[in-house]
Order: structure tokens, then sequence, then C-alpha cells
């Protein structure tokens, strides 16, 4: 699809988290998940994974954090939302960063939604830019299904993960404490996302972090211009590199998130 998407079928609506507001699409019915966009924003790719999350039974909480909502994504518009994005305050883009400050109203939107929302907690979902975000989201009690997609950050160290020491610490900790499995996905030869950084989360998490590899044979050959031109390589295993036929690697990668999270938030339990 070559054009916006007007996002008609979401509520928007601005939350304040600590005098911080933010526009957030909401949809559907059911426990809680908060899908973070990727570069360069909301885009429909974004919104189509959304709908299959509400679809599947949830109540989707989309935030608006970089790029103009439901824009398709050129080449010459994310670019200059990546640089935006690089110099903000609100991001760690680069090794030595830390965690980005945005993770902490994400967290206050978990803990927001959770508390309208019911269930045993909320997931997350991360993707590229935001990847590492769901994981930092774990510092919320609330937050219970992290899924971690082609965690772009930090730009700059391949082998880096987007996590101050002391935040990386109790992430460890509360994941062991708590049983906590972090899902999460990238396709061989990603040079954003690499073997190096899946080898970091799982020094970090242990058997608690299952990170899945895809072929990158695999990804959608006709992305949209940013990730054609830009990204590079193959990188957004359930948005702009899906490919939406029956029994296709990526669209299982689709229906394995669907199924954490409803065994994660919709079976009753708090544990794996």
């Amino acid at each position: 699809m070559s054009t916006d998407d007007p996002i008609t079928d979401f509520s928007r609506r601005l939350v304040d988290v600590d005098g911080v507001r933010k526009a957030v699409y909401t949809a559907g019915s059911g426990p809680a998940v908060v899908l973070m966009p990727e570069m360069p924003g909301i885009s429909p790719d974004v919104l189509r994974l959304a709908r299959w999350v509400r679809d599947a039974g949830f109540t989707v909480h989309v935030p608006s954090l970089f790029g103009r909502d439901g824009a398709y994504p050129t080449a010459e518009d994310g670019e200059r939302v990546v640089r935006r994005a690089c110099v903000s305050a609100e991001f760690r883009a680069f090794a030595g960063g830390g965690t980005s400050p945005v993770t902490a109203w994400l967290r206050g939107l978990a803990r927001q939604a959770h508390a309208e929302c019911g269930g045993p907690g909320v997931g997350a979902i991360g993707l590229c830019f935001t990847g590492n975000f769901a994981l930092a989201m774990t510092l919320e009690p609330a937050v219970i299904a992290p899924v971690v997609n082609h965690p772009s950050l930090p730009l700059d160290d391949p082998a880096a993960l987007e996590l101050g020491d002391a935040d990386a610490r109790a992430i460890r900790d509360r994941v062991a404490r708590d049983g906590l499995t972090v899902l999460a996905y990238r396709f061989d030869g990603d040079r954003w996302c690499t073997g190096q950084r899946f080898a970091a989360y799982r020094a970090l998490l242990g058997d608690a972090f299952d990170g899945r590899v895809l072929p990158g044979g695999a990804a959608n050959a006709d992305p949209p211009p940013f990730f054609r031109d830009v990204v590079g390589t193959p990188h957004s295993v359930v948005t702009a590199h899906l490919v939406d036929e029956d029994g296709h690697p990526t669209l299982r990668a689709r229906d394995e998130i669907l199924a954490f999270l409803t065994g994660r938030l919709r079976g009753g339990s708090a544990q794996r």
C-alpha cells in the first residue's frame, strides 16, 4: 500500500505521564498491548500489525513518538525523521548514552493502560528504533509480555544494548524473579540488528531470551521506499518486510507473537 493510512478506526487521545503529553491511538478490547512504532513513524504497516493485535483480543495502544502519524514511509521524509530523533533528548541513539528517557513515559503509559484494561498485565512490542524499549519497559511491574523486534539501537555499536548499567541489572533481576520470557526477532544478515546484538541480549538474560532468526531471503522484496533505499537490508520482520501469505516465515512470526501475547495476557497467569 503506497498511500497514507487515515487511522479512522482508532481513537486518538492525549496521554499525560508526569506532565508530558503524547498522542496515543487506541483500538480493541481486552488486556492492553503497547505497540511502539518503528522508524519513520506510525506507518500503514505498523497499523496493520496493530489491527492484528486488536483482532486477536487486545486493546492496542500505539503511541506517537516520531514522524507523521499514518504516513507512507518515503525515503526523504524518513531520513528527516531519523535525523531529528537521533539528536532528540528523548532518545539515546548511540553507544554510551544509556537507556532512552522516553521509556519512562512508556512505562507510565503501560501502567495507565493496565489500570484501564485489567488482566494479568500488559504486553509491549518494540520495533526497530523502539525495539529495545519493550525490554526497558519491564522495569514497570505491569509489563509481563515483552516482544523485542529487530532492535537497532545503539546505531554505532552492533554488539551493544541500549540500556544503562543500572537498568540492565534491574531488568535482568526482574526477568529472573518473575519468570518472564523476552521474545525477539531479526533477519539473518540484518546490518542494523546483528547476531552480536542478540548475543548481548542472551548474555544479559540467559535462557529467558528467546531470540528467533529468519532467513534474510524471506523478507518482502518490495518494501516502502524508506526501507528499500535507507534501511537497505532485510529488517522489519512483522511490518515492512512481512509477506502476507499463508505459511510464510514472516507471517508465522506474527502468529507466534500473537500466541505469546495470548498465553501471557489471556491465560490468567503472569508466569510463562
